[in-house]
């Protein structure tokens, strides 16, 4: 068996899969294996991972028939995996040269299900580490403790795959795969399940994946309907949560969450296309009106008093609205 599969999806980023291409050959080895998705790319993406593929060692190239998104072109690379750990990188991201065998010895001396990483989060020009929430380094333990509290940020806010490395006894535990076709938050559902269902894990510190923010073609950076996504994902999150046998401790987290991410969205409406930001405003509604009501209250009065309005507003319209309708 292969020590390691690196699963990387593509699409229609010709002008930075270079850099990730260089950075795997940087951190190649015989053991380990490229999985490169390519998502049914229409620009110059296809023809860069043709002729990577034919160099790099270790690389598959694997083509979709048609564009699935971020979750299930990471599935399509997943199936195809047959290493004892898995890692994924963005095709738009890059690596540290050795990022990955210093990572693989990591979790091989920790003997965990899983650990985290750190990142570099990259701006133009300007590098900032960003931090696992959650110690201390190296100390494996349960994964349900990188949950709580729900008043801080924890490690299931931290839900980037990329920034880590998983066992293959997860995947076969059906715990890597995503939720097919969402186009957005697809990695909070997934770190949620991680954390509730796996037996081990530790942070490690490690930051060698150079993660790019506010390039132009970044879903985070379209308001087109895609981005409305994360009302299913945070949906799947609460159905999951509620279904766990500490429902009753980890309930108040997941809505806080849902909470946080719907005022962020709200509170930065513009950028959205009209037909969107309308549906967005419903949607949200919508989310507010199927949370449990004592969970939503404590959320709410927890919360600066900024986005506690923003969301009590959206409520109460909600609740306007469903009146008016009731009494026609």
């Amino acid at each position: 068996m292969l020590k390691l599969s690196v699963v990387v999806p593509f699409y229609n980023v010709q002008t930075y899969a270079p850099d990730a291409l260089r950075s795997l050959e940087l951190n190649a080895r015989e053991d380990f294996e490229f999985l490169l998705v390519d998502d049914r790319s229409t620009d110059g993406t296809p023809g860069l991972l043709e002729r990577a593929a034919a160099v790099l060692p270790g690389a598959v190239l694997l083509r979709r028939e048609r564009n699935g998104g971020l979750a299930t072109a990471r599935n399509t690379g997943l199936d195809a995996a047959r290493g004892r750990y898995i890692a994924f990188l963005d095709g738009d991201d890059w690596l540290a040269p050795g990022h990955l065998a210093r990572t693989l010895a990591a979790i091989e001396a920790l003997n965990c299900d899983f650990v985290r990483t750190d990142h570099v989060q990259v701006t133009g020009r300007e590098r900032v580490v960003q931090r696992v929430p959650y110690g201390p380094e190296s100390v494996v333990a349960d994964p349900r403790a990188g949950i709580l509290p729900a008043s801080r940020s924890t490690a299931v806010d931290y839900p980037y795959a990329w920034a880590g490395m998983y066992h293959r006894r997860l995947l076969d535990r059906g715990l890597l795969h995503f939720t097919d076709g969402l186009r957005t938050a697809e990695d909070r559902p997934w770190i949620w399940r991680l954390h509730r269902e796996a037996e081990s894990f530790a942070t490690v510190g490690l930051p060698g994946v150079f993660y790019r923010r506010g390039i132009s073609t970044s879903l985070t950076q379209i308001g087109d309907e895609r981005q409305l996504d994360f009302i299913r994902a945070f949906d799947q999150v609460l159905a999951d949560t509620a279904a766990d046998r500490e429902s009753e401790l980890l309930i108040p987290k997941a809505v806080r969450t849902y909470c946080a991410i719907i005022a962020h969205h709200i509170g930065s409406i513009e950028r959205f296309e009209p037909a969107v930001a309308k549906k967005l405003r419903s949607m949200s509604a919508d989310a507010l009106a199927r949370m449990p009501r004592a969970a939503l209250e404590r959320a709410l009065d927890s919360m600066d008093s900024e986005r506690s309005a923003l969301l009590r507003r959206l409520r109460r319209r909600s609740a306007s609205v469903t009146a008016s309708g009731a009494s026609a």
